[in-house]
């Protein structure tokens, strides 16, 4: 019986190649900061309200001012082919069908316009910047034009980071994926290759906040500055002209000794203006940690990895059934809480130990 998400990732740890399941698992390194997400939501104890007259919840909440049922997005994540042939287009589905938002990567084994033409619900689209600027502003357009409701620019990773087991596994795409969201483009597989050296090929890694302020200028649509741990990054990305911001360590893929990115919320929302957005990912198992992340700041988290274990377990069902399972955690957490609506979500319930 699968009860929570850990259940789905043993199912689909039994159904994926060990290759796809270490690239979806894994960090960097020794995979210290991988660790450290997960860790960090133990470090918080919840002083709840008794007595509190509580008897129904409500999770909605909005995003860049789309309506979305909870505070529970689904985060960029590549490669869901290896998991299932339904791929992006199946997790879309799904998370859309739950009243979310899918945010779809470029490294996508299916096109944006097919994604967003399935989907029933906001799509966004997450973005690499590109050394061939022509190739970044075709995707722009393409995400803007199929219909996408805004960019979500990856800055941690100028460079990838050695993931080890990748390395043992000598981790490429299997035969018959590609990277669809870039067809046409000559660089439409990873060349028989591993990540990194397509990577190393074809990303920027010099990219800086002049590239943010280039690409702000490039599209009407809003833009969102994923992967940031310091406030004065947060503020001067939103000078510039993001939206939002996404607490983020790429999952504990990049910089192996980055901090967990539940403890750098408090402080980057400290640091905003209340009409920029603070999204946070990394390490988001339970309904309850995304209540520890609203608490400290968070407007919602994003979940990766338990996305791609549903994925795997039971396809577009299973997705469905992890955000039905998260969702069900938090609101179990709220009613425990004494708190009925997402903005009665305050620091002063949380201490740190």
């Amino acid at each position: 019986m699968l009860v929570n998400v850990h259940d789905f990732e043993a199912v689909a740890a039994a159904r994926l190649s060990q290759p796809a399941y270490d690239y979806y698992r894994g960090g960097a390194r020794d995979e210290l900061s991988l660790r450290r997400n997960r860790q960090a939501f133990a470090d918080y104890a919840v002083h709840y309200k008794v007595l509190a007259g509580v008897k129904e919840v409500d999770l909605s909440t909005s995003v860049l001012g789309m309506p979305v049922s909870m505070p529970i997005l689904a985060a960029p994540t590549a490669f869901h082919g290896m998991a299932d042939s339904g791929a992006e287009a199946a997790s879309a589905r799904a998370v859309t069908a739950e009243g979310s938002l899918f945010i779809l990567s470029t490294l996508s084994n299916t096109p944006i316009e097919e994604v967003v033409q399935q989907a029933s619900g906001p799509v966004l689209f997450q973005l690499y910047v590109y050394k061939d600027r022509g190739v970044t502003r075709e995707l722009v357009q393409r995400a803007q034009a199929a219909g996408a409701r805004a960019l979500v620019l990856t800055v941690d990773a100028p460079v990838l980071a050695v993931r080890e087991k990748d390395t043992r596994n000598r981790f490429t795409l299997p035969p018959g994926l590609v990277l669809a969201n870039l067809t046409g483009t000559g660089k439409e597989t990873l060349d028989g290759g591993g990540l990194d050296t397509y990577v190393q090929r074809h990303l920027d890694p010099g990219l800086s906040f002049q590239d943010l302020e280039w690409l702000v200028q490039q599209t009407d649509l809003p833009v969102v500055v994923k992967g940031v741990v310091r406030p004065d990054d947060a503020l001067q990305a939103a000078k510039i002209g993001a939206r939002a911001v996404v607490v983020s360590n790429h999952g504990g893929r990049q910089l192996d000794h980055a901090p967990a990115t539940l403890h750098c919320v408090a402080r980057v929302r400290q640091a905003l203006d209340p009409g920029v957005e603070v999204w946070m990912d990394g390490g988001v198992r339970r309904g309850a940690d995304a209540l520890l992340a609203c608490c400290l700041g968070a407007r919602v988290v994003l979940v990766g990895r338990p996305l791609l274990w549903g994925l795997a377990a039971a396809g577009e069902t299973g997705v469905r059934q992890v955000f039905q399972t998260l969702r069900a955690e938090l609101i179990e957490a709220m009613l425990l809480t004494g708190c009925s609506r997402l903005d009665q979500l305050s620091p002063d319930l949380v201490e740190r130990l």
